[in-house]
């Protein structure tokens, strides 16, 4: 009987210690989404979140950044005044923000007469923008001519483009 009871004590020793499978690890919950530039809708679509208020984004939907000029004019269009004063109402909203005017040209005409040309562009939308309530410590402007064209086709569509005054935010938008 001895013997039985020690096999048996043995058998239940041995089979207590053989190896088993690990247990499967327990799933781990999915990491919250982050942040997103979308959000779904009833339907299930994923629309855009509108802008981070302050920001360049927003600056440019809410007002836009670049006006347009006829040939060889420096004269703001009824669309430039629109497009400017939009701009305005939103660098007056934000009054840290600080911007540069660059002047652009199609490429017809010789360098420094489109240089002066861009110059007088840029100019034209700075001054229009201080009659608004711009400060003008805040704007500088800059003629690139035509140096910096947006479409470098020689046609017309690719001239009237390329036309502009653009306004970019140097310092004070938000990230």
């Amino acid at each position: 009987m001895k013997s039985a009871f020690v096999s048996l004590t043995a058998l239940l020793f041995i089979s207590a210690c053989a190896s088993t499978p690990p247990a499967e690890p327990a799933p781990q919950p999915a990491p919250e989404p982050g942040p997103t530039r979308h959000t779904p809708t009833p339907s299930g679509h994923m629309t855009p979140l509108p802008p981070v208020p302050g920001s360049i984004a927003e600056f440019q939907k809410m007002a836009g950044d670049r006006v347009y000029f006829a040939y060889n004019a420096a004269q703001l269009s009824h669309e430039a005044r629109a497009v400017l004063s939009k701009q305005a109402q939103w660098l007056n909203r934000y009054r840290n923000t600080r911007i540069l005017i660059d002047g652009n040209c199609d490429e017809r005409g010789t360098r420094e007469y489109n240089l002066a040309l861009g110059a007088r562009r840029a100019s034209a939308a700075r001054d229009y923008l201080v009659s608004l309530g711009v400060s003008p410590s805040r704007i500088s402007t800059i003629s690139y001519g035509k140096e910096r064209p947006i479409d470098g086709r020689s046609n017309e569509r690719a001239w009237a483009k390329n036309r502009n005054a653009h306004t970019g935010i140097v310092s004070g938008a938000v990230s």
